[in-house]
């Protein structure tokens, strides 16, 4: 009959072990869309049209940003700092798990001890007051997980570390973005620069003219004055973008782990070409962004957690096993005479807590309502920034048309005046400003270009990069 006992608590518990509490998981809804509103230079993705995964900057065809992605990968602090938070996350996944297995100790003990006379129950005074005590033992204890506390606890711990290492492609695709934006503007700096110095030595020659003319008496000091003023203004401008250039080029440096002070780029002036990027529907970004998967792992995690509280409204139950020798001495410690044992289970319950135990599982369910706000946020936020670079993309390449259009014609006007001046039909003054405007459009051409260039970092960004929630790891 003991035997049939036994068995039938253990079957009953190992039913119940099967039990978990925590709601059936479902992800928040989001709103969505079937196509982006935006119509520019992407295509529709095919399944062999992708964003290289791995090294999706390489649609610009720059191996000096592949070197420094390289260099940042290897090198920089805050990347370091996210896998270490994710290694973090990792382990502590693997201490919840623990949980599921039995949990086992040993040790040995000895001791020199006196027994009071006095000691309830009060001792027999034939024995002795003073003795020593020897033991060897080992413990085992298993927690019967009959409500699903343990395995919702390692299911939040799984989750969690899921979100971590979806944390970490997040903080990856966030600095690869901003290296490859410094780039972009590093090379719109580099081009500023080359433009200023065509158009300072041009002003020195057009300087170099009016002081011959006003030498021969053609023309008055004015027209000289007003030529060093377009000279030394174009200089100042010349030294403002080196600076700019400097900071930019700091801002990589630490980008891939590297001292400012022993760090550098050559300027480079060639043309960056705007990639054609392959677009997926909408409903894919949710798949395509690591802060979007993040979000919706800690939904995951905070929903098991509800399990987790609720399972407190239960008795839990604890088997207990032990067993070793105990004696008065070394000698014969390991005899049979000598053996110790105790088996049970341990069934306990509590029975008032003020409140304590409803607190916890409102407080676990309004940490899942909010960790599913923030994913319905972080979701809307992702389709926001992949439309605003969208619209960017498509406005500022017929932005960047018409200011060609404008460049060139201001240059053509500044040909125009330059002629004139020299045959003495218009004043200097007619060149200032078309020399001001021609170099107004010409920077606000390259400054346009640069934009493009960035918008297409971000909406690669936006669109997650080469990441995708296959990367994470399966359940």
């Amino acid at each position: 009959m003991k035997k049939r006992e036994s068995l039938l608590v253990v079957m009953i518990a190992a039913t119940l072990s099967g039990c978990s509490l925590a709601p059936a998981y479902h992800p928040p809804a989001t709103p969505s869309a079937q196509t982006y509103r935006d119509v520019g230079p992407w295509i529709n993705a095919q399944p062999s049209d992708q964003l290289p995964r791995e090294s999706w900057w390489q649609l610009y065809s720059e191996d000096e940003l592949d070197a420094l992605q390289l260099k940042l990968l290897a090198n920089n602090a805050d990347l370091a700092a996210a896998l270490a938070h994710y290694q973090q996350a990792q382990a502590f996944a693997l201490q919840a798990r623990s949980g599921l297995f039995p949990q086992l100790s040993a040790g040995a003990n000895g001791v020199r001890q006196r027994q009071s006379d006095h000691a309830p129950p009060v001792r027999n005074p034939s024995a002795p007051a003073d003795y020593d005590s020897y033991s060897v033992s080992a413990q085992a204890s298993y927690e019967v997980d009959l409500w699903g506390r343990v395995r919702n606890t390692v299911e939040a711990g799984r989750d969690n570390a899921l979100a971590a290492q979806a944390d970490l492609a997040s903080a990856q695709l966030s600095l690869q973005a901003q290296l490859a934006d410094s780039y972009m503007q590093l090379r719109g700096l580099d081009q500023q620069i080359e433009l200023l110095q065509q158009t300072i030595q041009a002003y020195e020659k057009a300087l170099k003219l009016t002081q011959t003319l006003h030498g021969g008496g053609i023309v008055s000091g004015l027209d000289v004055s007003r030529a060093q003023t377009q000279l030394s203004d174009a200089r100042s401008q010349w030294s403002q973008t080196l600076a700019q250039r400097a900071l930019m080029q700091d801002t990589i440096a630490v980008l891939v782990g590297e001292n400012a002070a022993n760090f550098s780029l050559p300027a480079r002036t060639e043309p960056v070409p705007v990639p054609v990027v392959p677009l997926d529907v909408p409903s894919t970004l949710l798949q395509r962004r690591p802060d979007v998967a993040a979000a919706e792992r800690r939904v995951a995690a905070a929903n098991a957690g509800i399990g987790v509280a609720r399972a407190a409204w239960f008795p839990s139950l604890t088997l207990n096993a032990q067993g070793g020798y105990q004696s008065t001495g070394w000698a014969n410690l390991l005899t049979a005479g000598n053996r110790i044992w105790a088996l049970g289970p341990t069934l306990a319950l509590d029975l008032f807590d003020g409140g304590y135990r409803k607190a916890t599982i409102e407080a676990a369910r309004a940490k899942t309502d909010e960790a599913g706000a923030t994913y319905r946020g972080v979701v809307l936020g992702a389709f926001q920034q992949v439309q605003d670079n969208l619209a960017l993309l498509d406005h500022l390449g017929t932005a960047s048309a018409n200011q060609k259009d404008a460049a060139d014609a201001a240059q053509h006007a500044l040909d125009l005046s330059m002629s004139q001046y020299k045959q003495g039909a218009v004043s200097y003054l007619d060149v200032v400003q078309a020399q001001t405007v021609a170099l107004q459009e010409k920077r606000g051409l390259l400054d346009l270009d640069t934009q493009r260039l960035r918008a297409s970092v971000h909406l690669i960004r936006a669109l997650g990069g080469g990441w995708s929630a296959d990367q994470l790891a399966q359940k």
